[in-house]
C-alpha cells in the first residue's frame, strides 16, 4: 500500500509541475555590481543564501583579459539588499599553496548552511595544470568553513573530500566538480557533475555522494550516474523529493528538463523546458532546513554572455504558470 501510495504522489506532483510550466516564462535581468566589467570575468555563481536582510552570492573571478574560463581564478563574493543590486565584497578565499591540490586555482563554488556554521564547497586542480590531450589534469572538490558568510573561511585539513574515480570506465573519472548540497533525512547530500576519462563535456552526467555531517567522509551512491546530463548542477527540495534542472547538455529527453525524484537517487522526467539558464545558481530558501516542503525555484543568477566582454553574472527569474497567468 506504501508504494501504491509513494507512486500517486510522485505522478501528482509530476502533473502539477508539468501544467505550471507549460506556460512558464523565463526573464533576464541585471546583476548590478557584478555584471559586464572589461578585463573581469565573474562566472559560476553558488547558490544564494539569505542572511539578516542581505543575500550572499559566491562566484569565481580573475582578471585576465585573455581567459575566460575559471581554471586560473579565485572565490569571491558580493551581497545585495533587493537582489538586483549587488555589492562586491572582494575574495572569500584564494589558491592553496605551493604543491597542493589547489595550488593552480579554486572555481564553481557553493554553499551550504548547517549546524550553525557556513561550509563553502569549491573545486580545485594542481599545477601543473594541463586540459588537452591524454594528460588531463583531473579536478576534485574541497570545503571552506566560517563562523559567518563573510568568513575569514578556513579550508579543511582533509581536503579534498571529493576526488575523482581510478577506474576509467567510472562517469566522473575525469571531472568532479558544480558541488550542489541539500540537507535531506539529516544528512548532507552533495549532488556533483562527472566526466568520464577522455571524453567530452558533452557526456558529462550527475552522480551524489552523500556524508552524515558537512565535512564527510562523502561516500558516492552505488547507483550513480543519476542523470545522463547536466553540464551544471542544479537541485533543489520540492515536497519531500528532489528536482533536478538540467541545462542545454545531455541526450534528447534528458537536456532542457526538469527532473523529479522522490527518494533523490532515482530521478525521471517532469517536464520539458523552453528556455534553461547558463550555470545558474538558485534562491532555495528550503535547502538545508529538511522539512519535506520544499518548493519550485523562482528566480537566481547565471553567467550572462556580451560580446566585447567576459563572463558576468547577471539575474534570472522563472515565473510558473500561475504566476504568469495572474501578472
Amino acid at each position: 500500500m506504501r508504494g501504491i501510495m509513494v507512486l500517486m504522489l510522485i505522478a501528482g506532483w509530476a502533473d502539477f509541475v508539468a501544467a505550471q510550466t507549460a506556460a512558464i516564462r523565463f526573464e533576464k535581468s541585471d546583476a548590478v555590481g557584478i555584471g559586464p566589467e572589461q578585463g573581469v570575468m565573474r562566472r559560476d555563481p553558488s547558490d544564494i543564501i539569505k542572511v539578516g536582510d542581505q543575500y550572499y552570492v559566491w562566484y569565481t573571478r580573475h582578471n585576465n583579459p585573455n581567459n575566460g574560463s575559471g581554471y586560473d581564478a579565485t572565490i569571491w563574493y558580493a551581497t545585495s539588499r533587493d537582489t538586483h543590486r549587488w555589492t562586491e565584497k572582494g575574495e572569500a578565499f584564494g589558491r592553496g599553496p605551493k604543491g597542493s591540490w589547489d595550488e593552480q586555482s579554486v572555481f564553481t563554488p557553493n554553499i551550504l548552511v548547517t549546524r550553525g556554521k557556513y561550509w563553502l564547497f569549491f573545486t580545485g586542480v594542481p599545477k601543473p595544470f594541463i586540459n588537452q590531450g591524454d594528460r588531463i589534469t583531473k579536478t576534485a572538490i574541497g570545503i571552506a568553513v566560517a563562523d559567518t558568510p563573510d568568513g575569514p573561511w578556513r579550508k579543511l585539513d582533509r581536503n579534498p573530500i571529493l576526488t575523482a574515480s581510478d577506474d576509467p570506465k567510472q562517469f566522473d573519472s575525469m571531472r568532479v566538480d558544480d558541488a550542489c548540497l541539500i540537507v535531506r533525512e539529516g544528512r548532507i547530500w552533495l549532488y556533483y557533475k562527472g566526466r568520464q576519462w577522455n571524453n567530452t563535456p558533452a557526456n558529462t552526467k550527475m552522480g551524489v555522494a552523500i556524508a552524515d555531517g558537512p565535512e564527510g567522509p562523502y561516500v558516492k551512491h552505488e547507483s550513480n550516474p543519476l542523470v545522463a546530463g547536466g553540464h551544471e548542477v542544479v537541485v533543489w527540495p520540492f515536497g519531500r523529493g528532489v528536482i533536478a534542472l538540467i541545462g542545454n547538455v545531455g541526450p534528447v529527453g534528458v537536456r532542457k528538463t526538469l527532473q523529479y525524484a522522490d527518494d533523490g537517487i532515482a530521478f525521471h522526467k517532469m517536464a520539458n523546458l523552453a528556455k534553461t539558464p547558463l550555470a545558474a545558481g538558485a534562491y532555495r530558501p528550503e535547502a538545508f532546513t529538511d522539512t519535506g516542503k520544499g518548493k519550485m525555484i523562482r528566480w537566481g543568477v547565471q553567467i550572462g554572455r556580451k560580446r566585447g566582454f567576459l563572463p558576468f553574472i547577471e539575474r534570472f527569474e522563472y515565473a510558473w504558470k500561475s504566476e504568469a497567468t495572474a501578472k
